[in-house]
C-alpha cells in the first residue's frame, strides 16, 4: 500500500534483495532461503477404516428389444418432421400475408 507523498510506482517495484530477507534455514552460501517442504513419513499400512458392509453386486439389466427401439425411434422422427412441416407451412402463410399487405 502506498502512503501519501510517495511515488505511486513504488507499490509495483520489486523489493530490494538485500532488504527483507525471509527468515529460515541458510543454504550453503550462508544466505537465507526456502529449504523446501518438510519431510513426510508414509502412513501405516492399515490406515484405512475397516469396511463392515459390502454393497450387493450390480443387477443384470433386462435385454433390449432392438426392433421395438427402432420402431419407436422412427415414430419419434416422423412426429418431429410432421411438427416441422406444420410450423414451416404456418410461417410461409404468415410471410405471404405480410408481403401482400406491403404490396397493396
Amino acid at each position: 500500500m502506498t502512503t501519501p507523498g510517495t511515488d505511486p510506482d513504488d507499490y509495483w517495484r520489486r523489493p530490494d534483495p538485500a532488504q527483507d530477507r525471509p527468515a529460515g534455514p541458510f543454504d550453503e552460501k550462508g544466505e537465507a532461503g526456502y529449504a523446501g517442504p518438510p519431510p513426510t513419513t508414509p502412513p501405516p499400512a492399515d490406515w484405512r477404516p475397516p469396511v463392515h458392509v459390502q454393497p450387493p453386486p450390480p443387477r443384470r439389466l433386462p435385454d433390449q428389444d432392438m426392433a421395438e427401439l427402432d420402431l419407436a425411434e422412427q415414430r419419434a422422427q416422423r412426429l418431429t418432421q410432421g411438427i416441422g412441416v406444420g410450423v414451416a407451412v404456418v410461417l410461409v402463410i404468415l410471410v405471404c400475408l405480410l408481403c401482400s399487405r406491403l404490396v397493396f
